[in-house]
């Protein structure tokens, strides 16, 4: 099924929902909500062995529209992207990103959150929100957790971006395949799944989820909140949106 902005599939009891926003994926709020109402779908569907986010174009996304940041439109955006990972976390199959190019902010989000990430060799992701004056809220729950606190703080601080060795090296992702024989490799790993029974994988990502201990939707709300009434009440956080949407360098002025 294609909604213009994503394409929803489902085969052989796994889905997919594949990123068909141009070439850098950019995450407007009529994606995510695309996004939020597949998801929605697979919720509801109890036969899923996996859930896969896919993408057409050359990054797996670039991230949220800044766009979408800007005035009126912030708490409208924060709901929809956030709602992607409000529902990610209810979904009781695998999760499993596909990136073959590069996952940046929003679109990095989207990927770490995912149970498992396989790249390519042209993969690469970073979250450089803090360049424009914002900081990323899953990143900030779920980062620490996969690369541990000192990485994370260094990553998200300096918004810089990694390669897909990095990425392997600091557990971020999974397994590189080969760029031409992508596809292939990810097939056959997909497969796999296929001699699993559905019940036991659904079970088993539950009790990760409860060795955890993480109250993800309660830290949410709090990042959540911070991010509308404190963070976007300031000068430096509007200034390096509206700088970015100019092309040009931001006066930050520390308040």
């Amino acid at each position: 099924m294609t909604n213009d902005l994503i394409i929803v599939e489902k085969a052989n009891d796994v889905g997919r929902i594949i990123f068909n926003n141009g070439p850098l994926n950019i995450l407007t709020i009529q994606m995510m909500e695309q996004i939020n109402k597949a998801l929605e779908g697979f919720i509801a569907d109890q036969s899923l062995k996996a859930l896969i986010f896919d993408h057409n174009g050359k990054a797996f996304s670039s991230g949220v529209d800044i766009d979408d940041h800007i005035g009126d439109k912030a708490p409208k955006m924060i709901k929809e992207f956030h709602g992607i990972f409000r529902k990610l976390n209810k979904i009781k199959c695998p999760t499993i990103a596909s990136v073959k190019g590069a996952a940046l902010g929003g679109g990095c989000e989207i990927a770490i959150f995912c149970d498992i990430v396989l790249t390519s060799e042209k993969a690469k992701f970073g979250q450089p929100e803090i360049k424009v004056g914002v900081f990323p809220p899953i990143a900030v729950l779920a980062l620490p957790q996969i690369i541990g606190n000192k990485k994370a703080f260094e990553l998200i601080m300096l918004g810089n971006i990694i390669d897909a060795n990095e990425a392997l090296r600091l557990g971020i992702s999974n397994q590189i395949f080969p760029h031409e024989s992508f596809e292939q490799e990810f097939t056959k790993f997909i497969e796999s799944f296929n001699s699993l029974s559905t019940i036991v994988l659904q079970h088993t990502k539950k009790i990760f989820n409860i060795a955890l201990g993480i109250d993800f939707d309660t830290q949410l709300d709090q990042i959540e909140e911070f991010y509308l009434k404190e963070l976007m009440s300031t000068h430096d956080a509007n200034e390096g949106l509206q700088a970015f949407l100019e092309k040009r360098s931001p006066n930050w002025q520390n308040r």
